[in-house]
């Protein structure tokens, strides 16, 4: 069975970032059916901040849509619509409303960055996708601790969480993930999803499935040819 790695640079508080994972994994069970073979996918989430400066308290999403992108109420809430039309077509569904805030994902970026380091990359995928539904389906705030620790006993119930817990606060990791976010913005992501295939392939924002299966086979191709 092929291998393939998927490294995703991504936002808990960036929609099209779920919807883009929504769109790999489809396109994985398209290249199945298409070329008779599955592949064994391993994905990697690396920190990006959308809002590094928001404050603890967050901020009221239609207050942050327009100071950030100069949108009304209306214009917000028409977008919201469009994309949660989206979300239910690759088998997501938003719970987006006037009253959702945005948070600061600094903790949770740590968390997850301590997960795919200790326990693994499946591990810390099951630890991302259950943080997507906290904010994006319970409306929940990611930036508090209690709650970062209630994701991770949901989605790994074997964790450490002792060591989790210290994790919040290791000034290392705090380092570690800077500079990370860093690395990237130094390689010219500016915004997210980035998702690079293969260790080689970037492939910018949430494509649609058969984008990325043509990526894919063209990757596979060439390890057959070479």
């Amino acid at each position: 069975m092929n291998a393939i790695r998927f490294d995703f640079v991504s936002d808990i508080v960036c929609p099209w970032c779920i919807i883009g994972y929504k769109q790999v994994d489809h396109a994985l069970e398209l290249y199945k059916e298409i070329e008779g073979e599955a592949l064994d996918a391993e994905f990697h989430w690396h920190p990006f901040e959308l809002n590094p400066h928001m404050p603890p308290e967050g901020q009221d999403v239609a207050d942050h849509i327009a100071e950030k992108y100069g949108r009304t109420i209306q214009q917000g809430r028409e977008a919201r619509a469009r994309m949660g039309k989206v979300g239910e077509s690759v088998g997501f569904k938003f719970n987006f409303g006037d009253e959702m805030r945005v948070y600061n994902s600094f903790k949770a970026h740590k968390l997850l960055h301590w997960t795919g380091k200790m326990i693994g990359p499946k591990q810390q995928t099951a630890l991302k996708m259950e943080f997507f539904k906290s904010y994006f389906q319970k409306r929940l705030d990611i930036s508090d601790e209690a709650l970062l620790m209630d994701a991770l006993a949901a989605a790994l119930p074997n964790a450490d969480m002792a060591a989790a817990q210290s994790a919040l606060s290791d000034q290392t990791i705090e380092a570690q993930v800077r500079a990370e976010q860093k690395m990237w913005r130094d390689r010219d992501i500016q915004g997210v999803p980035a998702i690079i295939i293969d260790q080689k392939f970037m492939v910018p924002g949430a494509q649609d499935a058969q984008t990325f299966v043509n990526v894919i086979r063209k990757i596979i191709h060439k390890r057959k040819s070479a």
